[in-house]
């Protein structure tokens, strides 16, 4: 079914969006639906990363409108959108270095009811054992790609309806790389939407139904993730060359 035609979980219109007097986005308008896992690709400092800063409230908008379960976020703090449902794994391993595994992920369900929000650590922890392993470690003794593993699944404790992840396999060992790329395929197929800023564009590609390429804060390309010749028209929209027509 064509996106125009389904409720958008995620809208965002016409938005711009920058750092001080810099502008970074230059009028994006994006879709997503509900069950839906939608790449975002582009060279580095196309605007991939303040994009879902802006969706997430991290960074004030300048102009246009953003709206997530037809509820408008200007003014939402990251708090109150990851309380309704948007979560932003952020790219970088934020976690807390000085806390155990298991304190980490307890403190990304805070406010849950306690049952609950250790079903939730249990569930998180399931698809990595890596970390599951390390739960009473602290967050200075796991390595990257774990620490990195342990982002995701502090997003996961959430139980998101849209997760925003950027560059979720930064640090990984390729083995871990497929591990994150099977769980938000399974997310996808449970009925969370993921918005995927990724490098690895065949491993995006591979998981992803939709994508959209930006550079320089336009959206240059928006096409299914099964059309043919993609390697090319992503090439050809970055580089300006038949962009309107893409």
């Amino acid at each position: 079914m064509p996106i125009s035609e389904r409720e958008s979980l995620l809208r965002v219109r016409a938005l711009r969006a920058g750092y001080g007097k810099v502008g970074i986005l230059h009028g994006i308008d994006m879709d997503i639906c509900a069950g839906e896992l939608v790449t975002l690709l582009g060279p580095n400092g196309a605007g991939k990363t303040t994009l879902l800063r802006a969706i997430s409230g991290l960074i004030p908008w300048n102009e246009g409108e953003v709206s997530f379960a037809g509820v408008s976020l200007r003014g939402v703090d990251p708090g109150r959108a990851g309380a309704m449902g948007l979560v932003h794994v952020i790219e970088g391993h934020r976690v807390f270095t000085q806390s155990t595994v298991a304190d980490n992920l307890l403190l990304a369900g805070y406010g849950l009811p306690r049952g609950e929000r250790s079903a939730r650590v249990e569930e998180a922890l399931s698809h990595f054992p890596e970390i599951a392993e390390k739960r009473a470690a602290l967050g200075s003794a796991l390595s990257g790609g774990q620490q990195q593993m342990l982002a995701v699944a502090q997003g996961l404790v959430r139980k998101p309806k849209l997760m925003m992840l950027d560059e979720p396999s930064a640090g990984l060992s390729p083995v871990l790389v497929d591990r994150v790329f099977s769980v938000l395929a399974q997310l996808r197929d449970g009925g969370t939407a993921v918005l995927l800023v990724e490098q690895l564009i065949e491993k995006a590609l591979a998981v992803a139904d939709r994508l959209y390429a930006v550079s320089q804060g336009h959206i240059v390309m928006t096409a299914q993730a099964d059309e043919a010749d993609l390697p090319q028209r992503l090439e050809r929209a970055y580089f300006g060359v038949d962009a309107a027509a893409l």
